[in-house]
C-alpha cells in the first residue's frame, strides 16, 4: 500500500489523466492541452515512484532527468519503452503552453502522447503495487 504522500502524487496524476480523457471525448479537442496533461501524468507518476523510494523529487518537468533519478535508486532497469515514452512526452512540458512556441500538436500526437502516458503509468503502478 503506497504511503499518503505517494498516494497524493498518484491522485494528481489521475486527475491529469481524467482531463486528458475528458478532452479527448469532447467535440473540440484542444490538442495542446491534451499533450500537456499527458506529460503531466508521466511526470507525477515518476515523482510518485521517487517518493516511494524515499527520494525527494527535484523540481523539474524534465522526464528524462526524473527517469535518471529513478535509475539511480531502483535496482531494476526501466524498460526501453519507458524512456521512449519520456522522450515523446518531454517536449510537451513547456512547448505547448505558450503562444510564442510554434508547437501545434495534432490528433495523432495526442494519440501517441496518451499511449506514452499510459505506458509510464502502468509501469509505475506495477512497481508500486508489488
Amino acid at each position: 500500500m503506497p504511503s499518503e504522500r505517494v498516494a497524493a502524487w498518484i491522485r494528481k496524476a489521475e486527475n491529469d489523466l481524467l482531463a486528458v480523457d475528458n478532452n479527448l471525448a469532447s467535440a473540440q479537442v484542444p490538442f495542446d492541452v491534451v499533450c500537456y496533461h499527458c506529460q503531466q501524468v508521466a511526470e507525477k507518476y515518476l515523482k510518485a515512484l521517487l517518493v516511494s523510494l524515499g527520494v525527494q523529487p527535484t523540481r523539474t518537468h524534465d522526464l528524462l532527468a526524473l527517469l535518471q533519478g529513478v535509475r539511480t535508486y531502483l535496482a531494476e532497469i526501466p524498460p526501453d519503452q519507458i524512456e521512449k515514452s519520456c522522450i515523446i512526452l518531454n517536449p510537451y512540458s513547456i512547448e505547448v503552453r505558450y503562444p510564442d512556441d510554434d508547437s501545434n500538436p495534432t490528433a495523432e500526437d495526442c494519440t501517441e502522447a496518451r499511449t506514452s502516458a499510459e505506458t509510464v503509468r502502468q509501469w509505475v503502478r506495477g512497481f508500486l503495487l508489488r
